[in-house]
């Protein structure tokens, strides 16, 4: 047995408070909402698929990112809406649903650019602000693409945030390959030794005594 496949977003909730992890991920013993926040930001990705893809106009609602998707969409290269990307274990590409997938990544947009060995890797967030944007998301894209795409020798990422028009952008070359694998393989090493020995601690914060729906926890303040 093994916590396999992990997702970015698996891990950073596994880091967030093991426990919870555990409750909503492992035993499934609650079931995460989905908020308004949530329902729109899957609307937002589906019309901008839509629009890229097929030139589907966008809703009126969503309006406001024409413009930002536009500039990505005059970009030199194939464009590939909501891309699934599978590893092995050994780091080979394999299909998105494989038995031997062993992490497995979504991107809402990725343009290959094949004459300038050169990958954009793009994905929409609907929140109001890029002030806590985390660009690890785009780190384990780059190194998928890197394996999806042999030629490719440049990944260049963005966080496009469409409420406030941000990009949060970086750089990835395939120098990087080695040493953003050793961060990322830690943290998963700690998920699965987490698994292995069903240990499980909770991380308090802020959070717990008004937000957390894991009520048999003792930092839980409604338990």
């Amino acid at each position: 047995m093994s916590i396999a496949p992990w997702s970015f977003s698996k891990l950073k909730s596994f880091e967030q408070c093991p426990r919870q992890f555990h409750h909503l991920k492992i035993l499934k013993t609650y079931e995460e909402a989905e908020t308004e926040a949530m329902l729109y930001g899957t609307a937002f990705h589906e019309a901008a698929e839509r629009y890229i893809r097929d030139e589907t106009p966008m809703p009126p609602q969503f309006a406001y990112a024409k413009d930002a998707l536009d500039n990505l969409n005059a970009k030199r290269g194939d464009k590939l809406c909501e891309f699934k990307m599978g590893l092995t274990e050994n780091l080979e590409p394999c299909d998105f649903f494989s038995d031997d997938v062993w992490w497995r990544g979504i991107a809402d947009l990725v343009i290959i650019d094949e004459e300038e060995n050169l990958a954009w890797v793009v994905d929409y967030k609907t929140g109001k602000s890029a002030r806590y944007a985390d660009k690890g998301q785009l780190e384990l894209m780059a190194l998928a693409i890197f394996k999806f795409f042999p030629n490719i020798k440049t990944v260049r990422g963005g966080l496009l945030f469409v409420v406030s028009n941000e990009l949060v952008k970086d750089r990835y070359t395939t120098f990087d390959q080695t040493h953003l694998w050793e961060k990322w393989l830690g943290g998963y090493s700690k998920m699965e030794a987490a698994f292995e020995n069903d240990i499980w601690n909770p991380n308090p914060s802020g959070l717990c005594r008004a937000h957390c729906i894991v009520l048999e926890c003792e930092h839980n303040g409604r338990s």
